[in-house]
């Protein structure tokens, strides 16, 4: 078929096509980050039979006996394998979508995400909606009052608050919120004395499902100091960008038309510059999504969080290749189906894209 009949055959089937497109690339992505992954894992010092060997005896075991541990451990993590056979059989796994299990305590890796994985998307998505609501809002008022002291001071916060790392966020938050005004929680995800037996582990949901609206309360003390750390770094970029895209738009013919008609201030704000720069502002939504899950993954280190990013690094610390490669494959996932839903939303927003 010759590229001008594909176009044509693309262009009858139209948005269907698009979507079709963009949910192919999923499976390859997470194909080829599965693969570097389990190549950097196996790269990495140390092995997870000697960790095993060590941990698992009395702590009087000669080195002879340590290798014979490592050994037989080897062996029956299938380890002792070559590298290509036990790459063939995580493919293998994977395309049959096991997991597999924790080299500590055999727990399930789906099991384990299965735990984990509703923490780190409450505590992401939590910190996107801090995120857009301050950017937006900070963004628009700078570009209204352009060149204005307004303009200035919400400049500096923004650049201020992008350029600092997460974890200082986060021990600053601990220092003054935790410690000194003791306002809020700054370990864990509920209190441990709360009784709470999750059903789809996702807290709200629970809430409501089990008629427990006193779980509420307690989450959220839990969730706005980590929510909050993540979202400032985020929120400084969006400012910026949001402040770019609508002053750009602002000095564009139609609005100057907009106003001439006599239209409020309000009205050209709503119906013609937010809805002509959203296009930026998606894509810069889209991309900070991924700096937010790994932004989560030190941001949980410092609260003690039991989300993904805590399970992620652990993984690595221990050398447990499949908790390190689900929730690497879980992160990317999530990322993955963020970009696929941006490029859809580019689709609404942006009726030209669909020809494209």
């Amino acid at each position: 078929m010759t590229k001008t009949a594909m176009t044509k055959t693309a262009e009858r089937l139209g948005t269907p096509w698009l979507v079709a497109r963009r949910l192919l690339a999923v499976p390859i992505v997470l194909f080829f980050l599965a693969s570097l992954v389990f190549i950097a894992m196996r790269m990495l010092p140390g092995s997870p039979a000697t960790a095993l060997a060590v941990g698992g005896g009395s702590g009087q075991a000669t080195a002879a006996e340590v290798r014979e541990n490592e050994a037989r451990i080897n062996e029956a993590l299938g380890l002792d394998k070559s590298l290509p056979e036990q790459y063939g059989g995580f493919l293998d796994d994977l395309v049959h979508l096991d997991l597999g299990s924790s080299f500590y305590g055999g727990n399930s890796i789906t099991g384990l995400l299965g735990s984990a994985l509703p923490a780190t998307i409450e505590l992401t998505v939590a910190a996107m909606l801090i995120a857009v609501l301050l950017g937006l809002g900070t963004g628009v008022l700078a570009a209204l009052r352009k060149d204005t002291w307004v303009d200035t001071l919400t400049r500096t916060v923004g650049t201020v608050s992008f350029s600092l790392p997460w974890f200082a966020f986060g021990v600053l938050a601990i220092v003054v919120f935790g410690v000194w005004l003791r306002w809020l929680p700054v370990l864990g995800r509920m209190p441990a004395q709360l009784d709470y037996h999750p059903l789809t582990n996702f807290v709200l949901l629970d809430a409501i499902l089990q008629n427990r609206p006193e779980l509420i309360w307690p989450w959220l003390q839990h969730l706005i100091l980590p929510a909050t750390t993540l979202a400032l770094s985020m929120a400084g970029f969006i400012t910026r960008i949001v402040r770019a895209s609508v002053l750009e738009v602002l000095g564009d013919d139609f609005v100057r038309t907009a106003r001439m008609k006599g239209l409020s201030g309000g009205q050209i704000l709503r119906r013609h510059v937010l809805r002509n720069s959203s296009l930026p502002i998606v894509t810069v939504l889209g991309l900070q999504f991924g700096s937010l899950l790994g932004g989560s993954v030190i941001t949980e280190q410092v609260f003690s969080y039991p989300g993904v990013g805590n399970m992620l690094v652990n993984g690595i610390l221990q050398r447990d290749y499949p908790v390190v490669q689900g929730a690497a494959l879980a992160i990317a996932l999530l990322f993955t189906l963020v970009n696929v839903a941006v490029d859809l939303l580019y689709l609404v927003l942006d009726p030209r894209l669909r020809k494209a």
